[in-house]
């Protein structure tokens, strides 16, 4: 392939010295807005992402494939558009045992391939764990065969993935609908809630791979700030009394788009109230989301710590990624599920070793399918068949490369993001189109008025989308 034959070109001379190839640290972040102090939010606190940014490259506008959790991490661990819903990884192991070798392989696997040891720590797949099941821990259905040398999560007291991943104070799993709390703020540790066992088994991980002779790929999935928002009560502390900015374009929308009834945030305790309704409950649910995310900057400093006092930073390719937005009464949305920009614009930090221009930041449309190559050129490994995505290495060695376009997906619509416009594509060709030069945004459908730029964005789009298997 023409990439393939550039990419060594474009690895930084420290990657080609080394005898070994660099390890990877991948921190997975679940309904992670790019609400953080590196992105202009000055009331955040989120030192540690903040330094990571620092480090490396800040993409400004990275989006995700889809505005849900196995959909999204379906197309950035196997780098392919797919499915979208979370049914992914299972219509993928379905079609494994059908046909082995129409399935490419996934980044873990072609790692693992290739000499690293892989392993898999809290949420990086769809289920904490990487296992099916009634609980989420059948060792005889992994969401990804043949990618993990170890795949983990420690459930402590919630005794189960399935129990951590929704898991309130102390052991609390999820109950039945509305009767669950939306947010919490109990005293104690950071074990007090599932990430603080997510990092201390990273943690141990780290020690036990410093020690070895092969590279690593470490994939570390936090849960928080995904519902609900729960987090030990130091975390909230900086939220309680501070003015927040409010949120812009607040309404629900009108005309056909795809708005919804944010049904998952419903499911949970709302003590009789809703914030599409109530200005001072939806600062509150707010305030507990912002105290999450600051939870989830620390496990993630935590883990940034360790990898440095073991030496293993000056030979670590570090990558940090959300795997999709999330509303906070934006459209009078609260959760995602929405080909909004708040549902697909999610961080993404990519930090090498030597580096050019580290904490400089890059304006270039960039999508979740792009990591896949991009690891690949960083670690010099050929490229598999059949990856959707283009490496961000020109963008890693040069912040103000310019990028490409954005394509996502739900059930019933489709999208493309560019650098000026926004197309949503409905089944039964109804458009949405939308101009982010102007300050309506995403609150104005201009496809009316612009049927040639529709013509020209939805052809971009189709043929993108070509590409995807359902």
């Amino acid at each position: 392939m023409k990439r393939f034959a550039l990419f060594l070109l474009l690895i930084p001379s420290a990657l080609l010295a080394s005898a070994k190839r660099p390890n990877i640290l991948l921190i997975c972040v679940d309904d992670l807005r790019p609400e953080l102090g590196c992105y202009g939010a000055d009331y955040m606190q989120t030192p540690n992402i903040d330094r990571l940014a620092s480090q490396g490259r800040l993409f400004l506008r990275h989006y995700v494939q889809a505005p849900t959790c196995g959909a999204s991490r379906y197309a950035m661990l196997t780098g392919q558009y797919g499915p979208s819903n979370n049914n992914a990884f299972e219509k993928r192991t379905r079609q494994l045992e059908k046909d082995p070798d129409s399935v490419s392989p996934s980044l873990p696997q072609w790692l693992r391939e290739h000499g690293y040891t892989t392993v898999s720590i809290g949420k990086v797949s769809h289920y904490p764990g990487g296992l099916g099941g009634a609980n989420w821990d059948d060792p005889a259905k992994p969401e990804l065969p043949d990618a993990w040398d170890r795949s983990l999560m420690p459930s402590g007291p919630w005794q189960s993935p399935k129990g951590a991943m929704h898991g309130l104070a102390n052991g609390e799993a999820r109950g039945k609908t509305g009767t669950t709390d939306v947010y919490q703020s109990e005293a104690g540790p950071d074990t007090t809630y599932p990430d603080g066992l997510i990092k201390e088994e990273a943690l141990k991980e780290l020690g036990e791979l410093s020690k070895a002779d092969k590279p690593f790929f470490l994939a570390v999935g936090f849960i928080r700030p995904h519902l609900p928002f729960g987090s030990p009560e130091t975390y909230m502390e900086p939220y309680r009394d501070i003015d927040l900015p409010p949120t812009p374009h607040p309404n629900k929308p009108a005309g056909k788009t795809t708005w919804h009834g944010s049904n998952e945030f419903m499911r949970y305790n709302l003590w009789g109230k809703d914030p599409r309704e109530d200005a001072a409950f939806a600062e509150q649910v707010r305030r507990h989301y912002d105290a999450c995310v600051t939870y989830a900057d620390k496990q993630v400093g935590d883990v940034l710590d360790a990898l440095k006092k073991d030496g293993l930073d000056k030979d670590t390719i570090i990558v940090l990624w959300g795997d999709h937005g999330w509303h906070l009464g934006e459209h009078a949305i609260w959760g995602k599920h929405a080909l909004f920009e708040e549902s697909l614009h999610a961080p993404l930090i990519i930090v090498t070793p030597g580096m050019k221009q580290p904490g400089a930041s890059t304006k270039a449309v960039v999508e979740t399918v792009d990591l896949y190559p991009t690891l690949c050129d960083l670690a010099g490994l050929p490229l598999p068949p059949e990856l959707h995505g283009e490496s961000l290495t020109p963008q890693l060695d040069n912040p103000d490369q310019t990028g490409g376009s954005a394509v996502s997906y739900q059930s019933e619509a489709t999208t493309i993001r560019t650098d000026n416009y926004r197309l949503i594509a409905h089944k039964g060709g109804y458009y949405e189109l939308y101009d982010h030069r102007t300050p309506e945004g995403e609150t104005l459908n201009i496809a009316k008025d612009q049927p040639e730029a529709v013509e020209e964005l939805n052809a971009q789009l189709q043929q993108r989308l070509s590409l995807r298997s359902e």
